[in-house]
This record gives C-alpha cells, sequence and structure tokens, in this order.
C-alpha cells in the first residue's frame, strides 16, 4: 500500500499519464492506422483540455478551500500545463505535414481559425519555458504576471476551436466548466466583500 502510494505521488508517474494518449496517437499514425489530418483533433482537443485542468485549480482552491486532492493537483499544475503546451507543439507539427508546403501554410494563416491558433501557442511557450522552479526564482514577482498570459492563451484557444470546426458547442462545452468556476469564485468573493465585519468577542456594539 505503501508503494502504491509513493507511486502515485511520483511526478514521473504523473508525467507518463499525461503521456499516456500521445503515444497512443503516436503509435496509431505510425502504424497507418490514423491518417495525418486525423490527428489535428485529437491533439488539439488534448492540449485544450490539460490548458483547462491546469486553470480550473487555482480557482477551484478559492470556491472548496483548502482539500487534499485539490493540493495533489495544485503540486502537479504546472505539469499540466507544459503537457498542454507539448500536445498543441505535436498539433502544430501534424498541421504542417498534413499541409504539406510553405506556400499553403502562409495562404490560410489569415484565417480566424489558423491565426488564433498561432497567436495561442505563441502565447503558451514563455508559460512552459518559465514553468520551472529556476524560473520561478529569477523572475521573482515577474513570474506572476508572466503567467497571466494563460488567460488571453484559454480564450484564443476557445476561438480557435470554434472557427475551425464551425460551431461553438464542443468548445464550450469543454470550456464551460472554467468559466463557471470562474463565476463561482468572483461570486464568492463578492460576497466577502458585502458581509459586515465580524465584532471582535468580548466586545459590544
Amino acid at each position: 500500500m505503501a508503494k502504491l502510494r509513493s507511486l502515485l505521488n511520483s511526478l514521473p508517474f504523473f508525467w507518463l499519464l499525461l503521456a499516456i494518449p500521445g503515444a497512443l496517437m503516436l503509435a496509431g499514425w505510425l502504424d497507418g492506422a490514423i491518417d495525418t489530418m486525423d490527428m489535428l483533433h485529437p491533439t488539439g482537443e488534448t492540449s485544450a483540455r490539460l490548458m483547462i485542468a491546469a486553470m480550473l485549480i487555482g480557482p477551484l482552491t478559492g470556491v472548496l478551500g483548502a482539500r487534499r486532492w485539490l493540493g495533489w493537483l495544485l503540486r502537479r499544475r504546472r505539469a499540466l500545463g507544459v503537457s498542454a503546451f507539448l500536445y498543441a507543439l505535436a498539433h502544430l507539427v501534424f498541421y504542417v505535414i498534413d499541409m504539406g508546403n510553405l506556400d499553403d501554410m502562409l495562404a490560410e494563416i489569415g484565417a480566424p481559425g489558423i491565426w488564433t491558433g498561432w497567436v495561442a501557442l505563441a502565447l503558451m511557450l514563455p508559460l512552459a519555458c518559465t514553468s520551472n522552479n529556476a524560473a520561478m526564482r529569477a523572475l521573482g514577482a515577474a513570474w506572476k504576471r508572466l503567467q497571466r498570459l494563460a488567460y488571453p492563451a484559454a480564450l484564443l484557444t476557445l476561438l480557435h476551436w470554434w472557427w475551425v470546426h464551425n460551431g461553438l458547442a464542443g468548445a464550450l462545452a469543454h470550456f464551460a466548466p472554467l468559466a463557471l468556476v470562474w463565476l463561482a469564485l468572483a461570486a464568492r468573493r463578492l460576497q466577502s466583500v458585502d458581509a459586515p465585519p465580524r465584532t471582535p468577542k468580548g466586545i459590544r456594539p
């Protein structure tokens, strides 16, 4: 039991779990069971899901308070964010392979469904590169400000998904939990601001 608990709490084991979907996709593509075009949706969707998971943990902690399982996830939030970037990078690689040449890529780069993906990936790059202890120490307070790039990256990912698939339903189904948790956190903070101050014990008004 102790060994199982140690394994589940191991960060390398968590990275292994995050890599399994990508490994299965890649194996299918190498075997010819999955076409290059068909690799675009699962890599992009997995990236978006991991991004949402990483961004959910902080506000969910604010809504629910300290929880052991949330603390466990909080310690792995950076791994989720970096994995989201790596799946987005895989999404780009298969897009490049599928397009086949630079001219065709440049011809459609101005399309809303395309440039939003490029900019979202560009915003994720500095987040992934600084998701380590050395960067946190070097950047200090600026590290948290840099991490706020996750918000426009998430919005652009939502728009990218919407325009590429010509529909908002699928994207909203994934991003709705994040929006709901943010709203719940905002409501909780407003409630705490509006609450009357507590009278210290032993002091009568």
